[in-house]
């Protein structure tokens, strides 16, 4: 299917990770498809994803604004018509991207929805009779919408490194022969999250080794947390609400490796072709979530027949007096990142 009049409009309208995830598939799917237009559907904060894709165009889903309720994904239906789209490819599966679908699919365009496993990941979930297998990864969920349209897709979930221009702000910190390793020790839930404490200790062995570190991600309390740091530790260095996402990602593509938890940074690191050592607590990599191109010996976390016990880490721990985060040592996490670096 080659024909340059075939356009697909694909809908994925959160979380950041979740779309992040996207971007690695079209990335794929455009140096496959060449001929093909892709009109991605998303926030306009994730807008800096996609920048780099051949032949996509980025359309803003304005959720609390331009498109609130029915009348406004109407409205976002109708800017959509007019890009003429061959299909829809429904990445997202939600209340708000069933709507804007089957306003389409009334005007007899062809849909495809994705398969989110939801009974799969229930059985992998749950404490009794629990079915602890890999599930298929979220990013060949999203491949396989694409194949159900009738295109063929090889996904080669192999990180792709292309190292974008510095901010001027960061650019003399990466002058130097030091290993440059990324911090994402945020995420959307806090049971996803490894102690702070903990992860202090861990950050205060890989200054005390002389690298330099970058922490990413969050709002205003985790940017007093990393300015902390920052400020005890040797070549520490906060990024939080000094950089844009675009400035983020160009960093980001110039690290040796991030440090992650289960969450939007380790899919910011997989898709500028960085290695990731991801550290995991309810939630489990045989979900579907590891980010793309990353390998599970990557994956930091503890066995207990109680684990997974969350697909999206909104649940807490349920593998007793300590959390499975807490039972993970720091030295553990620093071990996994030098064997990572020097091997």
């Amino acid at each position: 299917m080659t024909s340059s009049k075939e356009k697909i409009i694909v809908l994925r309208f959160s979380a950041m990770g979740d779309v992040a995830m996207v971007a690695s598939v079209l990335r794929e799917f455009t140096a496959q498809h060449p001929e093909t237009e892709i009109v991605m559907v998303s926030r306009t904060a994730f807008k800096p994803f996609f920048t780099s894709i051949h032949n996509l165009k980025f359309h803003a889903i304005e959720p609390k604004t331009t498109h609130k309720g029915l009348v406004g994904l109407y409205r976002l239906y109708k800017e959509l018509k007019q890009y003429k789209a061959s299909s829809i490819a429904d990445l997202h599966d939600n209340i708000r991207s069933r709507a804007v679908s089957s306003f389409f699919r009334i005007s007899g365009i062809k849909i495809k929805r994705i398969n989110k496993g939801r009974a799969e990941k229930k059985a992998l979930t749950r404490t009794e009779q629990k079915v602890f297998k890999p599930l298929r990864q979220t990013v060949e969920r999203y491949a396989d919408v694409f194949r159900e349209l009738g295109y063929t897709l090889k996904l080669s979930h192999q990180l792709q490194r292309n190292p974008q221009t510095l901010p001027e702000k960061v650019a003399n910190l990466f002058n130097t022969t030091t290993k440059k390793i990324g911090i994402s020790p945020f995420a959307q839930h806090i049971y996803k999250v490894y102690p702070y404490d903990k992860m202090e200790q861990v950050i205060a062995s890989l200054s005390e080794k002389g690298n330099q570190l970058f922490v990413f991600g969050g709002g205003e309390v985790e940017k007093n947390i990393a300015e902390n740091w920052a400020g005890k530790y040797h070549n520490t260095h906060n990024l939080i609400g000094n950089f844009n996402l675009t400035e983020e990602l160009a960093i980001i593509s110039n690290l040796d490796l991030m440090l992650s938890m289960d969450s939007s940074g380790m899919h910011m690191a997989s898709l500028m072709g960085v290695p990731v050592i991801s550290v995991w607590g309810p939630t489990h990599p045989y979900a579907g979530f590891l980010g793309y191109g990353q390998a599970e010996k990557d994956c930091v976390q503890i066995h207990h027949p109680n684990r997974p016990n969350s697909i999206y880490g909104n649940k807490p721990c349920l593998c007793g007096v300590e959390s499975c985060m807490d039972l993970i040592q720091p030295q553990t996490i620093v071990n996994k990142i030098e064997e990572k670096l020097n091997g």
